[in-house]
């Protein structure tokens, strides 16, 4: 991902976003034929209240100065939800700064390591800026087998859309898929200097036509909690509520815990498992 990514993507991003509102939402009169689905640019420009040139510069990545207040004004047009709105000053403005590099996998801090492992009856794990997978505890890895991985596909989006078992895995797995690619072009926006993670959304659209067609969206999506049901080949079907954490001194690792409700069937279902694991482990 480099400048020129975002100066494409802002447009692409803006242009799907237009696609989704019809005009008789934002109460525009609709006549004859349109030539393009939803919003035209001067529509957006006009609601917006900004000139037709100044939208049209800044679909085309010329806007690399463009004001908060402007971007506030175009992302209630385009009603934006909180994380879009975020996404659109990212990519807006494709001059400023990247973040650094992230720590490789070894730099998991052992007080994270240790926190992972004090979570016994809840699967836990840690994912990089590109949603690999760099530490886990006993139970994440009875749910998801990271340890059976090979290390270079310890990765959640590989998991997903490359690994043949995983649509077994998730009942769900159109949800699953989609979710998995809004945040990983969330993290594109955010870490355009990437190469890392550029060629893996470079690997994943050569290898899988679920993922390019996806991408195409342009979804972004921050995954902070929700719920996954998981089919697993021995525990059965597990109904598993998510939590992420974020470390201050960590920012670009996150801390995915699963938080089985109490006394649940998925509960009991866990701690079965993890005695299984155990047994077979001696």
């Amino acid at each position: 991902m480099n400048g020129e990514w975002q100066q494409g993507e802002v447009g692409d991003f803006l242009r799907s976003r237009r696609a989704r509102i019809q005009p008789e939402e934002v109460g525009l009169p609709t006549h004859g034929r349109r030539r393009v689905p939803g919003l035209r640019r001067e529509e957006v420009a006009q609601l917006a209240g900004v000139s037709v040139d100044y939208y049209i510069r800044l679909e085309q990545g010329r806007g690399a100065s463009v004001s908060d207040a402007v971007l506030d004004a175009i992302a209630r047009v385009l009603r934006l939800d909180e994380t879009e709105h975020a996404y659109l000053r990212t990519v807006a403005r494709p001059a400023r700064r990247p973040r650094k590099g992230r720590p490789p996998a070894s730099r998991v801090r052992p007080g994270v390591r240790t926190l992972l492992d004090g979570m016994a009856h809840s699967p836990a794990f840690v994912i990089g800026r590109h949603m690999e997978i760099l530490a886990w505890n006993a139970l994440g890895d009875a749910v998801l087998g990271f340890s059976r991985m090979v290390p270079a596909e310890r990765s959640m989006p590989r998991h997903v859309f490359l690994d043949p078992g995983a649509r077994d895995l998730y009942p769900e797995w159109a949800a699953v898929a989609a979710q998995t690619v809004a945040h990983l072009r969330l993290n594109a926006g955010r870490y355009a200097a990437d190469g890392e993670l550029c060629a893996l959304v470079g690997e994943l659209s050569l290898k899988s036509e679920d993922f390019r067609r996806l991408w195409a969206d342009h979804e972004v999506k921050e995954c902070a909690y929700g719920v996954k049901r998981l089919r697993h080949p021995v525990a059965g079907l597990l109904t598993l509520p998510y939590e992420t954490l974020t470390t201050p001194a960590d920012p670009d690792q996150t801390i995915v815990v699963y938080t089985p409700e109490p006394g649940s069937e998925t509960a009991e279902r866990l701690v079965l498992l993890g005695s299984w694991e155990s047994s077979t482990a001696r």
